[in-house]
């Protein structure tokens, strides 16, 4: 797309240039969790794929899900991009993710066979291979930890990226190159069985079961492998339209967040950019989600969190079926809305956009809980801090009025009821981004648009 612009210098001729008009169109879309996880980003991308030809997971793994409800039915997806439920989008592993690829193919297989079209799939060839042995490592470190264990999925995610750092992990483009493989299998086994004896005592790798295990990956992927760059460069050029979708959030990012209850890639939307291949001036458009109140899986900060029969009513009306992971089926850790950590989460992202999920579910409250501030040591702070300073933080709540009904069903903005869009507006104005999208229900059509004052 371009347009034709006239410029002249001092004393010189006019010249004519052509100008790329593309630059100013929305043409990367990012899809990120401001918080813990499990903010409801599933239902934003599925929901934001039917205008987008391309959707990318760009990092993580199989240890977190999103849940999407749609006229299919309802999916909790590990790997598949959220975006394979329409059929003119295609949907990409990009080369930042963890890719199990038996659960990869698991997916994909279920979903076809519960009458989703064959979404068109494509795998960076220079994404890595989460291995057997990684999820056995998972485990046995966990196991190894005990009390003072980590809260992991135990999907491997951890000594996947561990092994990628330390340049000992499986890339895809490797697969196709046997004899290299070989001598490289014999040589990591070497390492691994070191550990395994004397750390973990557990059973040793043989070589020829992990060439075994590469071989068969290699037929499954085979048929998708490409250079996922080059064809989202070419894509952009055509002008397509590409959705970036995240896992996890701002706080599990492994520089930005709860460390060391962190996840191991980032959770970033700057880290789309490096996970996918792209041009990071690309990224026009970051959709933070933020749910309506918290939750969390595993370990770790939480400050505004509620126990007993408070947080036990509120996980068994929330989600779209109860919180409870989509992974682990652990229940989720329940609290009221952190103004303080969304507002964090928000600023990391870069948000353009939150979209405030499950807002349907708080409809039972007469009042509700919004924590504003932490209290540190006697001092009130409405900053983020670490992590060694979370852990001593209380909540300063601040509680707004219900508004008691049911909102599902309301697709506009000034037909909600008087107090749950003030408790939208106390939410935007404290965190300070523009809330735009507001979801009021599981499904894909449960979504409110709104013009925010605060929208540039």
């Amino acid at each position: 797309m371009t347009c034709l612009c006239v410029l002249q210098a001092e004393n010189m001729p006019f010249r004519i240039i052509e100008k790329d008009t593309r630059r100013n169109c929305v043409m990367v879309t990012a899809v990120v969790g401001a918080n813990w996880g499990d903010e409801g980003k599933g239902k934003i991308t599925d929901m934001l794929a039917e205008k987008a030809d391309i959707i990318v997971r760009f990092q993580g793994g199989a240890n977190a899900g999103h849940t999407i409800v749609n006229d299919y039915g309802k999916f909790a997806l590990h790997t598949l991009p959220s975006g394979v439920f329409y059929g003119h989008t295609t949907s990409v592993i990009g080369n930042g993710v963890a890719l199990n690829i038996p659960v990869f193919f698991k997916e994909y297989n279920e979903v076809v066979g519960r009458g989703v079209p064959a979404p068109k799939i494509l795998i960076s060839n220079r994404a890595q291979m989460v291995m057997s042995y990684h999820i056995l490592f998972d485990q046995y470190e966990e196991e190894r930890l005990g009390g003072k264990a980590f809260g992991s999925t135990k999907s491997g995610i951890a000594p996947f990226y561990s092994d990628k750092y330390a340049k000992i992990g499986f890339q895809v483009s490797e697969l196709f190159d046997e004899e290299a493989l070989k001598e490289k299998v014999v040589r990591i086994c070497e390492t691994k069985n070191v550990t395994l004896e004397h750390l973990y005592h557990k059973p040793l790798l043989k070589p020829e079961d992990i060439m075994n295990e590469l071989m068969e990956y290699k037929k499954m992927v085979e048929p998708y492998v490409c250079d996922v760059s080059l064809y989202l460069w070419n894509a952009l050029k055509e002008g397509k339209q590409v959705l970036l979708e995240g896992q996890l959030g701002t706080l599990k990012d492994p520089d930005h967040g709860i460390y060391p209850m962190v996840t191991s890639s980032s959770t970033l939307a700057a880290y789309g950019a490096i996970g996918a291949g792209l041009p990071p001036y690309e990224i026009k458009k970051v959709v933070t989600v933020c749910k309506a109140y918290s939750s969390a899986v595993g370990a770790g900060a939480f400050v505004s969190e509620i126990f007993g029969e408070e947080a036990d009513e509120l996980r068994k009306r929330g989600g779209d079926g109860g919180e409870f992971g989509a992974t682990t089926g652990r229940p989720r850790r329940m609290g009221w809305f952190d103004c303080v950590a969304s507002k964090y989460g928000c600023r990391l992202q870069g948000a353009t956009d939150v979209a405030f999920t499950v807002l349907d579910v708080l409809g039972y409250l007469d009042e509700i809980p919004v924590c504003v501030g932490y209290d540190i040591d006697g001092e009130v702070t409405t900053d983020f801090p670490v992590t060694w300073k979370l852990e001593k933080a209380k909540p300063v709540l601040k509680t707004l009025p219900g508004w008691k009904c049911d909102i599902r069903g309301i697709r506009n903005y000034e037909e909600l009821p008087e107090n749950c869009r003030k408790y939208i507006e106390f939410v935007e104005e404290q965190i300070g981004y523009p809330i735009t999208m507001v979801s009021n229900g599981p499904s894909r059509d449960d979504i409110i648009y709104r013009k925010s004052p605060l929208s540039k």
